[in-house]
């Protein structure tokens, strides 16, 4: 297996790269406050995402919350994507776009932003139930935050990205779910997507080694059927082949000398909804 090469990200270009850029403490530092504004973002949004909003609505809340804060939203216009948010509800996996759909009860609904902050991308997304959800649903995003706990729970010097993915894999399957396998994590830094991919799927001990400085995403996508998706005629928008559900949780981390760092936690405490003050 061919692995790829490191280099230090303070004298990389600001650039996607096929090397794997290494942080320093200015880095963490960026980060640290992109992410912070990401999950505040979230923790803002919380109390409007009710039955009758719309997903534009959302939208236009989100990008008001990050303008008025001095940053930019890293989705708008970004390869053409036309809003500053994605909006995924239900069976859409991921990179659903706002519009005049108008939530309602016992729908589930993924949101995810990118503030850019003094140059740092902070990425991460959350799902929000709406009212009272059906049993299997509230399962789904349980099964899925947790799967995304196991896989940060890997992230230390010497393991191997494969040991993410394996774990959140694992742990999926386990309870009758699937991992959706087109669409992964990534790098992160002053780039939006950067080198390396992160799977959340995969063989233990594989993989990339993962070290001190290195900073990406891990955010899985798990279904209630099939783990197969499309993506409509907008070019974005990924959905579920059998249209079961999916859920997707993220955040970005920083792997330390000694473990992780989640530069993306929420605040308020909000980790799984409900969210409750």
């Amino acid at each position: 297996m061919k692995y790829m090469n490191y280099i230090a990200a303070d004298s990389a270009p600001e650039v996607a790269t096929s090397a794997i850029k290494l942080h320093g403490e200015s880095g963490f530092q960026g980060m640290r406050a992109a992410g912070r504004l990401a999950a505040e973002t979230l923790d803002f949004i919380a109390p409007h995402v009710v039955p009758g909003a719309t997903t534009d609505e959302i939208d236009a809340l989100c990008r008001d919350f990050v303008a008025d804060r001095g940053a930019l939203s890293a989705p708008f216009m970004y390869r053409g994507y036309p809003k500053s948010i994605c909006t995924s509800v239900n069976h859409v996996v991921c990179h659903g776009i706002p519009g005049p759909r108008r939530l309602k009860e016992g729908d589930i609904l993924n949101i995810d932003v990118t503030p850019i902050l003094d140059g740092w991308h902070g990425d991460t997304s959350r799902m929000f139930l709406l009212g009272e959800v059906s049993v299997r649903a509230r399962r789904l995003v349980d099964v899925t935050y947790e799967a995304l706990l196991l896989g940060i729970a890997q992230v230390k010097p010497g393991n191997r990205l494969g040991d993410i993915g394996h774990a959140i894999q694992q742990y999926a399957e386990g309870q009758r779910c699937s991992v959706v396998t087109e669409f992964c994590g990534h790098g992160l830094g002053r780039v939006f997507h950067d080198a390396p991919n992160v799977m959340h799927f995969g063989r233990q001990g594989s993989g990339d080694e993962l070290r001190e400085g290195m900073i990406f995403t891990i955010e899985p996508m798990i279904n209630l059927g099939r783990p197969d998706t499309k993506v409509l005629d907008n070019g974005w928008t990924a959905v579920t082949r059998d249209r079961t559900l999916s859920a997707q949780f993220e955040h970005s981390v920083g792997v330390t000398a000694d473990g992780v760092e989640i530069f993306t936690l929420s605040p308020k405490g909000y980790t799984k909804p409900p969210y409750n003050e």
